[in-house]
């Protein structure tokens, strides 16, 4: 059993990706079909998954513009809340009516 280069493994390679017959192929180099076939998928998941990293730097972008429009939103609401506390504070003397009530003995 000899060595295969990478090279010469591209080249079978290119050679399957063309159309050549596995089983013919598999005879002139004397190469176990199984092998072949393992040779040949190898690049097709490695490019099966490169091109699936695009589509995951995209996700990965739009996750973080809605996680900074998260935090600006979150940072709003919490200066909206402090002006309405200084404005209208939420517990004030006399009792009104729109303040909350403790309603733990209620039922």
């Amino acid at each position: 059993m000899k060595r295969w280069s990478a090279g010469r493994k591209k080249e079978v390679v290119l050679r399957l990706l063309r159309g050549e017959p596995v089983d013919a192929l598999s005879r002139e180099v004397a190469v176990p079909i199984f092998k072949l076939e393992q040779w040949r998928d190898r690049p097709l998941a490695g490019i099966d998954a490169g091109s699936g990293s695009a589509r995951t730097i995209r996700s990965s972008r739009k996750l973080d513009d809605a996680n900074r429009r998260i935090g600006e939103l979150v940072m709003e609401v919490e200066i909206l809340q402090k002006e309405r506390r200084a404005q209208r504070p939420f517990w004030s003397v006399g009792g009104r009516r729109d303040e909350p009530r403790d309603l733990r003995g209620c039922r």
